[in-house]
């Protein structure tokens, strides 16, 4: 093993410390030259060590695991920039893999690649050299870096395979197995503290667990005490309740017996009862034989006399020529006549708030005059829409109600915000009206329905509940705008 460390010259002497190895030198000679020229290089620096007497340096036993992964990290890191000429060809097909990748899937062809083919070691270790080359120019003289990594140091010994390569990655193996060992050392004395602290816990824990239970057990101790206690007097009440048990029985015995006597009584008095009602009731009936034919003398008389009676009113009518009566009492209740009827008279009962079917009752009504609020209509129909598209859209939809139910329609829109004065040619049948500056919309619908002569049947279509009161008090029977808009959807 320390001839595989520290190879010898032919004469049996070690090189110099500042001498380089014949294969050092034959790679430092191909630092700027091609690929196919390092390799040639690299085998004439082998056979030179031969031909010299020189053993060529290898490991006697496998490369140190923490060694072969850096190796093969740095092989799969210069891999992707090979042509893939220079590649072997167990490695092509991990060409283009990224390195990760190829350190994790290709590991173990880049290992054998580096010890069975030099060529491709020697690419690798170029590639080494431009990336770090004062790590590998120390490797080549002999000395090693002292911060350097050992694992780092033994990786670039194993590529480059200066002098002495062979001891370096042997003691950084070495150095891994002590500093696995102190790892697995300290760890096992960190283990055996925390087992320590765990035991000490544990048994902190037993102890007090066991004084837990020695207080539960006096505690159940004392409990099942006072339970005999309490049972013996529980047994105590049993055998008074179970002798108060026979006394209450005996006493039920004697009240079953007097109830029984008097159940016998009682029947008795009610067979005399019954017997006693039966002749009242015969009482009864001879006394009710004997009323109806003493009323059958009353009534005799009393007709004679009411016959009396009506000869003589027909006999004064007859004197004073009175015409028939043509009312009669059905006349003097008061209720709504057909032909008369107002808005506030239809529809009360049946047909619900948003039913059209409810406003085309009211607008059947003779000379009935719809007043709509445009913008509470169509804010609550289709608020989305542009105040252009939105009075557009009602005026169609109430041209078409008018013509259908030939009644008068008034729109109203609320005017007071207006900058300029609103240029529209108003459908057929509506009336459209914008309320002055300083007047809401609101308003003006009040003085239309005061306008309007007493007993005009007149509709108002608003949602605003002050509206709705406002023209109630007037005469006009407000409607909710939703059955507007119910309406006008109707085909």
């Amino acid at each position: 093993m320390d001839a595989a460390r520290e190879p010898t010259g032919p004469q049996g002497r070690q090189p110099a410390a500042g001498g380089r190895a014949p294969a050092a030198e034959a790679a430092e000679t191909v630092v700027g030259a091609t690929s196919s020229e390092a390799v040639e290089a690299a085998e004439a620096g082998s056979g030179a060590e031969e031909a010299a007497g020189r053993p060529v340096e290898k490991l006697d036993r496998p490369l140190p695991e923490g060694v072969r992964r850096r190796v093969v990290g740095l092989a799969a890191d210069a891999l992707g920039g090979m042509p893939p000429g220079e590649l072997p060809q167990s490695l092509r097909q991990y060409a283009k893999f990224t390195p990760v990748r190829r350190a994790k899937y290709a590991a173990t062809a880049l290992a054998a690649a580096l010890e069975s083919e030099p060529a491709f070691r020697v690419r690798i270790a170029e590639r080494l050299r431009l990336g770090q080359p004062d790590l590998v120019k120390a490797l080549e003289s002999g000395s090693v870096p002292g911060a350097a990594d050992p694992m780092d140091v033994a990786a670039a010994a194993y590529l480059v395979r200066s002098a002495g390569w062979s001891r370096l990655v042997a003691e950084a193996g070495e150095e891994a197995e002590r500093a696995d060992a102190e790892g697995a050392a300290a760890e096992a004395a960190r283990l055996a503290e925390k087992l320590q602290a765990e035991l000490t816990e544990v048994r902190a824990a037993a102890r007090a667990d066991l004084d837990r239970q020695r207080a539960e057990s006096e505690d159940v101790r004392r409990e099942a005490d006072a339970l005999r206690r309490k049972m013996r007097s529980l047994e105590s009440d049993t055998r008074r309740a179970q002798a108060e048990t026979r006394r209450l029985a005996g006493e039920l015995e004697t009240l079953r017996a007097q109830a029984a006597a008097e159940r016998s009584a009682a029947e008795s008095e009610a067979r005399r009862l019954r017997h006693r009602v039966s002749e009242l009731e015969n009482a009864a009936e001879q006394g009710r034989r004997s009323a109806r034919e003493g009323r059958s003398v009353e009534d005799m008389r009393l007709r004679l006399l009411l016959d009396t009676v009506l000869q003589s009113a027909q006999g004064l009518q007859r004197e004073l020529a009175l015409p028939v009566s043509q009312i009669r009492p059905a006349d003097l209740v008061e209720a709504v006549v057909p032909g008369a009827a107002s808005p506030h008279d239809v529809a009360r009962r049946g047909l619900a708030e948003d039913d059209p079917a409810l406003l085309d009752q009211l607008l059947a009504i003779p000379q009935v005059h719809l007043v709509v609020d445009g913008y509470n209509v169509t804010k609550t129909g289709y608020p989305t829409l542009p105040l252009e598209q939105q009075r557009i859209r009602l005026l169609g939809g109430l041209a078409m109600l008018a013509q259908r139910t030939q009644a008068e329609v008034t729109c109203v829109f609320d005017g007071q915000d207006l900058d300029v004065p609103v240029i529209m040619a108003p459908p057929r049948g509506v009336r459209v009206r914008f309320s002055r500056t300083g007047e809401t919309a609101d308003e003006l619908i009040r003085r239309l329905v005061r306008a309007e002569p007493q007993g005009r049947p007149v509709v108002v279509v608003s949602t605003d509940r002050e509206v709705a009161e406002g023209v109630r008090k007037a005469g006009a029977r407000p409607v909710a705008s939703v059955l507007l808009l119910n309406r006008l959807a109707r085909p």
